[in-house]
């Protein structure tokens, strides 16, 4: 093929990656677009130079594989103070397999490393702040779960009694249920109220960061660490209460270190071998079927029984729709108040309609929705009508077609679930997060739901 090489080139060309391909003399042979947006140098400043004219050699995870012909795979690397990647690198042979080069595949995820920073920040001052406010409110932490149905308010006697203890506690639920909540509940009835509540977010963590972010590392520990090490998430919980959510996003590796923690409460650090003490309540919640991940061997059956000491099961707001008309009133007020406008108030037909909706969404789509018409509506008062206006598709006519056809068979009500998801898809040009977003589900409920029905 004549133009062989000018295919390669305009294919890693558009790759969103930044690509690096060096010589055994450590001259930069190729740098794509991807590179120059990443380090901001331009393709005609480091072209056929030593890529350590513009990158310190101890930083270059590139060199080391050039050195030492091992290949890495998707490894967290600082090669600037201001960069964060995970890297891809492997050595490069000829047909004689003489080594003649390294090249290197970096996935710039520095945004996401300074947001979980951020995050950090922001979520210890929320919590100094909601200790201080508990300290002079007379309202119980269990008080932020409003509603007065059996289910939930049997959901909270358990939790309750779990708050006395230091046992380990696992929160079942759909998306939106409020696990959250629960688990701050906890947290904040027992007597580590007074140390830190730290929140993971499993599902948001990129698996090549998982360990550093869970157990921390010591300085010196891999190229572009800190020198004076970084404390993980499970050290910063000292004292207080680490709430693991979306657990079954926990990859196994990741899963075998956490027992280890669970048995010894003792965490290792990414280059310590001693170890240290820590004294952490764990709390975890997912919305996923954590038997069928176990059968699908990809949770776990020692690490669910270690979490599933005390298991509690947020009801799903379908469940509870006495709850709907306080908690209606309760997000009108609130938003009201935060966007600065009289509080509506609710006709009684408008609130039929709620009550025959199924809310897949649970509490978190009513929420969103009561704030929705405040900013929406003008009116002092909120009317069947509105009510049916201001739904997003699909519109609450279907949602009530769904609940008359509740006593069909489970075949028919699932055709009928497939079929909406179908059409949501459509709509959306298969955008799964719009669709998620549209269905007032999770992105992970929304994917399991189509690998069940094999959309």
């Amino acid at each position: 093929m004549a133009h062989e090489k000018f295919y390669l080139n305009t294919i890693l060309s558009l790759e969103d990656d930044a690509i690096t391909i060096i010589d055994t003399d450590q001259q930069v042979h190729f740098w794509n677009a991807a590179a120059v947006q990443t380090y901001n140098i331009e393709q005609s400043a480091i072209l056929h130079q030593p890529i350590t004219n513009f990158f310190h050699s101890d930083d270059l995870i590139v060199l080391q594989v050039l050195a030492s012909q091992e290949p890495v795979k998707n490894t967290y690397h600082q090669p600037r103070k201001d960069k964060h990647v995970v890297i891809n690198a492997a050595p490069i042979y000829n047909e004689k397999q003489e080594l003649v080069g390294a090249a290197s595949i970096e996935r710039d995820i520095t945004q996401i490393v300074k947001l979980n920073n951020n995050l950090e920040t922001t979520a210890a001052e929320l919590n100094e702040l909601r200790q201080r406010v508990n300290m002079n409110h007379e309202e119980t932490p269990f008080s932020k779960l409003k509603g007065r149905s059996f289910s939930l308010q049997q959901t909270i006697q358990i939790a309750r009694k779990a708050a006395k203890t230091n046992a380990t506690t696992l929160i079942l639920g759909e998306s939106g249920t409020g696990k959250e909540i629960c688990a701050r509940a906890i947290h904040e009835a027992s007597d580590r109220k007074s140390g830190p509540f730290v929140p993971v977010n499993c599902g948001a963590i990129p698996s090549a960061l998982f360990e550093s972010e869970l157990l921390g590392y010591e300085g010196g520990s891999f190229t572009g660490a800190e020198k004076n090490g970084k404390a993980g998430k499970i050290e910063m919980a000292h004292g207080g209460t680490l709430f693991l959510d979306e657990v079954g996003e926990l990859p196994l590796e990741m899963q075998v270190k956490l027992l280890r923690v669970l048995q010894e409460n003792r965490i290792y650090r990414i280059g310590d071998s001693t170890g240290r003490k820590v004294d952490v309540r764990f709390v975890a919640a997912t919305n996923q079927n954590l038997g069928v991940l176990m059968e699908e061997k990809e949770f776990r059956s020692d690490l669910f029984y270690r979490l599933n000491v005390i298991q509690l099961t947020m009801p799903p707001l379908r469940e509870r729709i006495d709850d709907i008309p306080e908690l209606t009133q309760l997000f009108l007020k609130q938003f009201a108040i935060q966007h600065q406008v009289p509080t509506p108030e609710i006709e009684q037909d408008a609130i039929h309609i709620l009550l025959e909706y199924d809310w897949p969404g649970n509490v978190r789509e009513l929420r969103n929705f009561m704030e929705r018409i405040i900013i929406l509506s003008e009116k002092p008062f909120i009317t069947k009508q509105d009510i049916l206006d201001y739904f997003p598709n699909p519109t609450i006519q279907q949602n009530r077609k769904e609940l008359v056809t509740s006593h069909l068979l489970p075949q028919e009500k699932a055709a009928m679930e497939r079929q909406r998801i179908e059409e949501m898809l459509r709509q959306t040009n298969g955008n799964k997060a719009l669709t998620a977003k549209k269905l007032g589900i999770s992105r992970m409920t929304l994917y399991n739901k189509i690998k069940k029905y094999g959309i």
